[in-house]
């Protein structure tokens, strides 16, 4: 089973588009994925029509509700969610005395008696907290979504900083999947010139895959549905089925290289 953490501290990278389409592009693959929406917000919860679930996994972190308790069944076959509650935004106050907060949820994925999945993949909020910090822990892999504009760029080498630290101190065996870009336009020079950057200071950690600018994946979560389902023969739904198919193709990750500073 991969474990992958989608993370970027900035919002509007396409973290949450990329967990709930990922994961249904990689279902309808024929994989088993269980999905986490660690982000507060419930943005991925909601977009597969999960509102209002209560505690839910709060009480995983907080209280002894064992993760198969809260793990709900979608519309996409062989695609299950965790959906995430607001009140999830307290988790860092919650445990700010719990002895190993960071591994909460690692314990409590290892201690499920059954894991029928081939993917688990993890939303995680734009903050680098504890909730972050979880996912980073229990993962394998990072996948790291990042807008084509040049700001976003900065704000990268400094998450890749991060999860080195992350990896020195709590999981030596965390990689870079891949960086991801998102919302590209090639209509624009700007777009195709953040992309040359990216593939030329990360060498070898982007994704050949890019998630174009599309309207498409604007409106989907509008109607409660993945791209494939509200739109199967769109730019979006056909980038992120790229995106599948490449994830499964590549299986193990390589130590990332920067080759410039910002």
């Amino acid at each position: 089973m991969r474990t992958i953490a989608i993370v970027n501290q900035k919002g509007g990278s396409g973290k949450t588009t990329t967990s709930v389409n990922l994961a249904a592009t990689l279902a309808e693959a024929g994989q088993r994925v269980l999905l986490i929406d660690l982000d507060p917000q419930a943005s991925a919860s909601l977009w597969y029509g999960f509102k209002e679930k209560g505690k839910g996994l709060y009480d995983v972190f907080t209280d002894g509700t064992r993760m198969e308790e809260v793990i709900e069944a979608t519309s996409v076959e062989r695609l299950s969610l965790i959906p995430s509650s607001p009140l999830l935004a307290g988790v860092e106050k919650a445990l700010a005395n719990e002895v190993a907060a960071e591994s909460i949820l690692k314990d409590k994925f290892h201690n499920m008696p059954e894991k029928p999945y081939d993917f688990l993949l993890m939303d995680c909020p734009p903050t680098l907290g504890i909730l972050s910090l979880n996912a980073l822990t229990i993962a394998s892999e990072v996948l790291i979504p990042v807008e084509a504009h040049v700001m976003a760029l900065h704000g990268l080498v400094q998450l890749l900083k991060t999860i080195g630290v992350v990896k020195q101190r709590l999981n030596p065996t965390l990689e870079i999947a891949g960086i991801l870009p998102c919302r590209v336009d090639y209509r624009t020079k700007h777009s195709q010139e953040v992309l040359d950057q990216l593939r030329n200071r990360f060498e070898g950690k982007v994704f050949q895959s890019v998630i174009r600018e599309n309207i498409r994946l604007a409106e989907a979560p509008l109607h409660v549905k993945p791209i494939i389902e509200y739109d199967p023969l769109c730019n979006g739904s056909h980038d992120y089925r790229k995106l599948a198919k490449e994830l499964l193709t590549v299986q193990q990750p390589k130590p990332a290289t920067v080759t410039s500073a910002f």
